[in-house]
């Protein structure tokens, strides 16, 4: 054997190798962005929030790739209008929502696009996910997405639809998208060190429930709150999309996302938050 086919040969067995070298499987984790996160329960969108949370991202990507569904498009919206008609009627605040959406994005594409990370926008409405074409669609979309790095940052379409106005702060699409994409966890960021025990908040010294596997038991310890200036889903919302991701056998976690570092703070273990087992 001549010296090029020796070279030809371990061209060949080192390709070979890399091939057969299958590509680690990275964990999916969904994301569940609300409005006092990214406010950092301000009247203003955070960019500094929102650059923590791209920090956070890359450090965890050769690990974790990541599916967003964030909040805020209505309190984005209220730094640049006024709108003539105010006030809290659902067509003002859909209204909001449609002008306040595209800034939101844009706000997550240029933080992002600076760490070298890459953003795409998904709307969804309760009817996506009622079909079955529209699920299969849903979820060759996101594979897509994320097989080429892009990370899909997704609303409820709130033009068309008023649930997450209404009621849910997108805690019900995120766990809905959540089931459906069957990712390895789902991180709920909110304004508290997850849920807390009855009694704990009234005596001012919060308590938070680490971990626990019984969504009926969860719900007996959460009180009805107030809901906040900007979101509109309380902890009564979260434990009730917890129950959803239970019962499709995916972790949740509740965390205290106004905190620095809070997913890679969470995965190791250094911060108290509550822990749903499947």
């Amino acid at each position: 054997m001549d010296k090029y086919d020796k070279n030809n040969l371990n061209k060949i067995l080192e390709h070979n190798n890399i091939e057969m070298e299958k590509p680690k499987k990275k964990k999916r984790i969904l994301l569940k962005l609300g409005s006092n996160t990214l406010t950092r329960e301000t009247d203003q969108i955070s960019r500094g929030k929102i650059e923590d949370i791209g920090r956070q991202i890359a450090a965890l990507k050769d690990d974790y790739e990541f599916v967003l569904i964030s909040s805020g498009a209505v309190a984005v919206a209220k730094q640049f209008v006024n709108l003539e008609r105010s006030g809290e009627n659902i067509d003002v605040k859909q209204a909001l929502a449609s002008i306040g959406q595209p800034h939101l994005m844009r706000i997550f594409q240029e933080s992002f696009r600076e760490l070298g990370l890459l953003t795409s926008q998904i709307l969804l409405s309760p009817n996506d996910f009622g079909r079955d074409d529209s699920k299969k669609n849903i979820i060759n979309t996101m594979n897509v997405l994320l097989e080429n790095d892009y990370i899909p940052i997704i609303n409820e379409n709130d033009t068309s639809s008023t649930e997450a106005i209404q009621f849910g702060d997108n805690d019900n699409l995120a766990a809905q998208t959540a089931a459906l994409l069957d990712v390895d966890l789902f991180i709920i960021a909110t304004n508290t060190h997850g849920v807390y025990k009855k009694g704990s908040i009234s005596a001012e010294t919060p308590e938070t429930i680490r971990k626990v596997s019984d969504i009926d038991e969860l719900k007996k310890e959460v009180m009805s709150e107030t809901k906040s200036a900007h979101g509109t889903g309380g902890m009564e919302s979260k434990v009730s999309a917890a129950e959803i991701t239970q019962k499709a056998k995916i972790e949740t976690w509740i965390v205290n996302g106004l905190d620095e570092n809070f997913i890679l703070n969470a995965i190791n273990d250094e911060v108290h938050f509550t822990k749903i087992h499947h």
